[in-house]
């Protein structure tokens, strides 16, 4: 059956599609592929019909869309900061009668009309990540825990990717880094045996999709073999964009399944973590992918980001974790999008984050409400711990004694959501160290208690 109804056509004058034979299935994006049930339901099927080119896009959408929307689209893609890779199952959950404000197509296919200039301050590597790599592919950022990168291919690309320096295709704004492969990691493994203080490892990339079972077994098995080792968290988006996967490919689930149950016969803790940003993501695929996890006992969170015009209001935000809630996924994080080049569009204030979470906060049992997340190059921080915030040129400084004793660390709000002032205070060369030295007449004392209102125009 439909995985949702098919909707009707963006513009007059558009051809209507094809009828298909009652054995053929409509498969929700307003008759795209021509498929069975049983194809749309195979992984196999989904990765071999994914979208990589704005050709097969435009092949795909033709008659659906405006034809000005296609021409919005291949400009966006011009100037995007991740090349595109979009499944069928995620064409699927778009609206195509709306697609200009759909929030599943925003996040991966960027329209020109709706990107931003970058904030000063932007960069590809945010996070410092490769500053942090002790050797290629592992970052070691907090004391105990260390985030192993074991691939650079996902089965979709998202479009405000904190990795975009090194995930995906070259595209005509960031040329990509090889920072991780399989001839890397007795590197990696080396390092985390002679450290006995990791006791938490993040496998991610990337995605865990995107490794073979084999690697699977033989990663997490000798993973599990360091005695200092305690957890390991296997990262995927694959449950929100490609939850057939853990449906159809029975030895990668297994893989997984058998790396839960060695680590459980430890008294060691495997999980999974995903990525789900929409309550629309969450479809009878991906209750029933978690239907087999659950049963297997296998703990699953979710961290989310926040993203303007796609989950940036609070009725989103309470309808996607309850909706996770339901389907046993635990609501864990909501970051803001980290500063990454050629996402400034994405990107809210801080003050908005910390609204909504007042807004969320009581909506679910508290167990289940994810804490709002500001990420630094030197950890996370609550969006509520900001050792001051100077709203009229969007600087927030968080500090971290235990990874940067002495150290501020800045969120910077988008332009957009600034006054002209402050605007123009970002225009003129060296703002950023004269903002944040004060020099731009704003004091400390006016930064920490400035109350001025954000309107509901500028957060958006």
């Amino acid at each position: 059956m439909p995985i949702a109804s098919a909707p009707t056509n963006s513009y007059r004058g558009a051809p209507a599609r094809r009828r298909f034979k009652e054995s053929r299935v409509d498969v929700g994006s307003a008759g795209l592929f021509d498929a069975t049930a049983d194809e749309f339901a195979s992984h196999t099927w989904q990765d071999k019909h994914s979208i990589t080119k704005f050709s097969q896009l435009k092949d795909l959408l033709s008659g659906i869309v405006c034809p000005s929307f296609l021409d919005e689209l291949d400009d966006g893609l011009r100037y995007a900061g991740m090349s595109i890779r979009v499944s069928p199952y995620v064409l699927s959950l778009i609206d195509w009668s709306r697609p200009e404000s759909d929030p599943i197509r925003r996040q991966f296919m960027p329209m020109r009309s709706e990107l931003e200039e970058d904030h000063p301050t932007l960069a590809v590597d945010s996070l410092e990540e490769r500053n942090q790599s002790p050797v290629s592919g592992l970052v070691h950022r907090y004391p105990d825990k260390a985030l192993f990168l074991v691939t650079t291919m996902c089965p979709v690309y998202c479009q405000f990717c904190t990795r975009s320096y090194a995930v995906g295709l070259d595209t005509p704004l960031i040329v990509k880094e090889a920072v991780a492969s399989v001839q890397h990691w007795a590197a990696a493994l080396d390092y985390i045996r002679a450290t006995p203080q990791i006791e938490d490892i993040v496998i991610s990339g990337g995605d865990l999709a995107r490794m073979k079972p084999a690697h699977i077994r033989s990663l997490g098995n000798a993973l599990l073999d360091i005695e200092h080792v305690r957890r390991l968290r296997f990262a995927t988006k694959s449950l929100a964009v490609q939850p057939m996967k853990f449906l159809s490919d029975q030895e990668w689930t297994n893989a997984i399944l058998e790396i839960v149950d060695r680590g459980r016969s430890l008294f060691k803790d495997v999980c999974i973590h995903t990525h789900f940003n929409h309550p629309r993501e969450i479809t009878p695929f991906v209750e029933q992918a978690m239907q087999r996890l659950h049963r297997a006992g296998v703990l699953v969170r979710n961290q989310s980001v926040l993203l303007r015009g796609v989950n940036d209001e609070a009725e989103t935000l309470i309808e996607l974790v309850r909706g996770l809630g339901r389907v046993n996924i635990h609501p864990y994080y909501v970051y803001l999008c980290d500063m990454v080049k050629s996402t400034e569009h994405f990107r809210v204030p801080l003050s908005m984050a910390q609204q909504l979470e007042k807004q969320v906060r009581g909506a679910t049992a508290g167990f289940n409400t994810p804490l709002f997340i500001v990420d630094t190059p030197c950890g996370k921080r609550d969006v509520h711990s900001a050792e001051f915030y100077d709203r009229d040129h969007g600087v927030s400084g968080f500090s971290s004694p235990t990874l940067a004793p002495g150290r501020m660390l800045h969120y910077f709000d988008p332009l957009r959501s600034l006054t002209e002032e402050g605007r123009a205070a970002w225009s003129v060369p060296g703002a950023r160290e004269s903002i944040i030295a004060g020099e731009s007449g704003v004091s400390r004392r006016k930064r920490q208690n400035s109350s001025r209102p954000l309107t509901l125009a500028m957060w958006k």
